[in-house]
């Protein structure tokens, strides 16, 4: 694993590398359009529907996310809120600017390869960002009372600089992605089904397969590398058990401090990936039973929308919606006493 600014012509799918069709890497049935619009937070939480098609309301969760499994590990009654209540949540600058910044660099391989460049893919924000206002128009609210217009300019242009400094990390002139924004999902043996949204996924001449994922923050501390890569080995895990490939790179792309960080798993990775995330769904099935979904305060409390639902804050949980296991009875099993 390494952390390094990647040096331009390191890209391992050439230019000609044939695009292969979305079928080519998942069965057809589980590719479907990702919904234009759809916010990035920069810390890796995303919407409550933010990986692939919304479950009902007030349902019992039946799939699996990365972001879905990352608000789990970090606190299981943000994930009840997200999941099971679907509480609403507020747009952030942060979120929305990388939503922007994804579209760009989604749709910049639309281009002939000698035209994706840094003016021409600046001068796609503007239009990226009313694409978005119009599919999302309760973002405009974000800067409702910017009657000058300076702060939507100050935030335009700081997305302008996200996306002039990846040209700085990867040459698109030498990148023809087999895919982009690709809805991946998978059902493991034991029932679960996995799914998530990957930004590219790049073939080489070789067959060899790179993931890429876009992020618009800085990069983590090598000492929390591995949690950075949780997402990745997700994704390296599905395509995995999917069509027996393990990808030969996962790749992060930092934005915001100009950095790589790459990863070649190998098999025994991504069996203890999938022993994890079993574990993690054996814990949320266990809540989703019982009710029970505690908090975990952290520092990241700060940036909740639930603090007033909350009970760390003195508030109090919705009524949970689903119905819950009964307590076992006093009479089921051994030790039971009799009259005195």
């Amino acid at each position: 694993m390494s952390t390094s600014q990647q040096p331009e012509g390191t890209d391992t799918a050439a230019p000609d590398t044939p695009a292969m069709s979305a079928a080519a890497v998942v069965p057809a049935p589980a590719v479907e359009a990702v919904a234009a619009g759809t916010p990035r937070a920069e810390s890796g939480a995303g919407q409550a529907a933010g990986d692939g098609a919304a479950e009902p309301r007030s349902a019992r969760p039946a799939s699996l996310s990365p972001s879905r499994a990352g608000d789990f590990m970090q606190c299981p009654l943000l994930y009840r809120f997200r999941v099971i209540d679907r509480l609403p949540e507020k747009p952030s600058e942060a979120a929305t600017r990388g939503t922007l910044v994804h579209a760009v660099l989604e749709r910049l391989f639309d281009d002939p390869a000698a035209e994706r460049t840094v003016p021409r893919a600046k001068a796609m924000i503007p239009g990226q960002w009313s694409r978005l206002l119009e599919s999302r128009p309760e973002l405009g609210e974000l800067f409702a009372e910017d009657s000058g217009g300076e702060r939507l300019s100050r935030w335009l242009g700081e997305a302008e600089q996200l996306v002039e400094r990846w040209f700085t990390l990867e040459d698109p002139t030498r990148l023809e992605p087999a895919e982009r924004e690709m809805f991946v999902e998978t059902e493991l043996e034991s029932g679960l089904r996995l799914r998530g949204v990957i930004d590219r996924v790049d073939i080489a001449p070789t067959g060899d397969v790179r993931i890429v994922d876009y992020k618009t923050g800085k990069a983590p501390r090598p000492e929390y590398s591995e949690g950075a890569l949780f997402q990745m080995k997700f994704y390296a895990l599905v395509i995995w058990r999917l069509k027996h490939v393990v990808p030969r790179r996962l790749q992060l792309v930092y934005l915001g401090s100009g950095d790589v960080l790459t990863y070649d798993p190998v098999p025994a990775d991504l069996e203890r990936m999938e022993r994890k995330l079993l574990a993690l769904w054996e814990a949320i099935r266990h809540a989703t039973e019982t009710g029970d979904w505690r908090p975990r305060p952290t520092k990241l409390c700060g940036w909740c929308d639930h603090q007033s639902v909350c009970p760390e804050f003195g508030g109090t949980p919705p009524v949970y919606p689903l119905s819950v296991s009964p307590p076992a009875s006093a009479e089921d099993g051994q030790g039971r006493m009799g009259p005195v």
